[in-house]
Order: structure tokens, then C-alpha cells, then sequence
């Protein structure tokens, strides 16, 4: 597995919707604007930026807080 690869996969459909798999599941579709944008991003061959795109996209990406997270009083395991 390439260190740029997140496990993010499009798919166009008939309609011209995107679909976004997250290693192999559904994980968002994506229309108009979104849709061109990241099949604009994944012709033009940048494979990270690409990855990032659908990350962004699909609100699925790590935002650095989920180790403090955890130590917070609502998410302690009792």
C-alpha cells in the first residue's frame, strides 16, 4: 500500500454521479460541482491530491484531536 494511498476509490455512474468508496464500501456520492471537481483531480494523474480530495469530500480523514479525544471525561470508558 503506497503512504498516499487512503483507501479511497471513485466510481462514476450513468448519471454522471460520483461514488466514493472507502475500501470498497460506499462512503459518499458526490454531485455537480464535487463530482467534477475530484474526476478533474484523479485525470490528472496526482494520486495523493486525489486521495485527499475524497477525504475531504467524504468528511473522512483524521483531524489530530482523536488522541486527546479519548482522554476527555465524555469518552472514558468506565
Amino acid at each position: 500500500m503506497d503512504d498516499h494511498d487512503l483507501g479511497f476509490t471513485p466510481r462514476r455512474r450513468k448519471n454522471g454521479d460520483v461514488e466514493v468508496l472507502h475500501h470498497g464500501r460506499l462512503a459518499a456520492t458526490l454531485r455537480g460541482r464535487d463530482a467534477d471537481e475530484l474526476m478533474q483531480a484523479v485525470a490528472d494523474g496526482d494520486a495523493a491530491a486525489a486521495q485527499q480530495l475524497m477525504a475531504r469530500l467524504t468528511g473522512n480523514y483524521k483531524r489530530g484531536n482523536e488522541r486527546t479525544a479519548g482522554d476527555h471525561p465524555r469518552n472514558r470508558q468506565r
